[in-house]
């Protein structure tokens, strides 16, 4: 199998948090995408496994996402090891990503960090013809993505570049919703605990982060980027303004 992009998250909704709306606008125009959500979530003190499995199909649903698979590391414990890394590396030799989304490389959950680490090693490590892994009985074949790309969560970085979500901003926000367990339900007996991320203000800050970000390049919403990587353009055609 080969597509474009590959995101990976932590946790079922980083992604969809973190990068959805560029997932999204590439899917609309013709890319191909798959979804690695490397642990269960079964740390959240809202919902259940179960429940968080029927939430992330839904998201992937509203963005346009036909594969996701779960890679059932232990959430909040899982370490950065041989085991660990050969995982994600066997699922990147399956999809063949030209651009990998993965996790912010610091953030205010730990896992965020040790994640994003993790699969930006793994990236690297999947281009090693002497790493050998299988799938389904099968060698693979070594790959290695020409860009990781590191989204931005709940701490703020300065990006390194911005995509224009505007026009799918909106899609971005409902596949955002579809864990409804996690966030915000508007129900006055709502039985669930409250936690950082139940809390009414918390959607209205994914928004203001993204109109925060769109007004850096004259847009209505926008996602950011990190790339450890310097990326190199052939020549100032790829440079595209955008018109306020």
């Amino acid at each position: 199998m080969k597509i474009d992009i590959l995101a990976i998250g932590v946790h079922p909704d980083d992604v969809e948090l973190g990068c959805s709306g560029t997932l999204i606008r590439e899917i609309q125009s013709g890319k191909t995408a798959a979804i690695a959500d490397l642990t269960e979530g079964e740390l959240g003190t809202r919902g259940t496994v179960e429940i968080r499995y029927q939430e992330s199909a839904k998201a992937a649903s509203v963005m346009g996402i036909t594969q996701r698979e779960n890679l059932k590391m232990k959430d909040g414990f899982f370490e950065h090891n041989e085991e660990n890394l050969r995982r994600i590396i066997s699922v990147i030799r399956h999809y063949r990503p030209d651009i990998i989304l993965a996790n912010a490389l610091e953030d205010r959950h730990p896992d965020h960090g040790r994640a994003g680490k993790l699969i930006s090693d793994a990236a690297f490590l999947s281009g090693l013809s002497k790493i050998e892994t299988f799938r389904n009985g099968m060698k693979q074949e070594r790959w290695r993505p020409a860009y990781v790309l590191h989204y931005i969560q709940d701490w703020y970085h300065e990006p390194d570049f911005l995509i224009d979500i505007s026009e799918v901003f909106e899609r971005k926000m409902e596949a955002i919703r579809a864990f409804a367990s996690q966030f915000y339900s508007g129900k006055e007996n709502d039985p669930e605990p409250q936690t950082y991320i139940s809390r009414p203000d918390f959607l209205e800050s994914v928004e203001a982060r993204a109109r925060m970000l769109g007004k850096k390049i004259g847009v209505k919403y926008a996602e950011g980027f990190i790339s450890v990587k310097k990326i190199g353009l052939k020549s100032l055609d790829a440079l595209i303004k955008i018109e306020t």
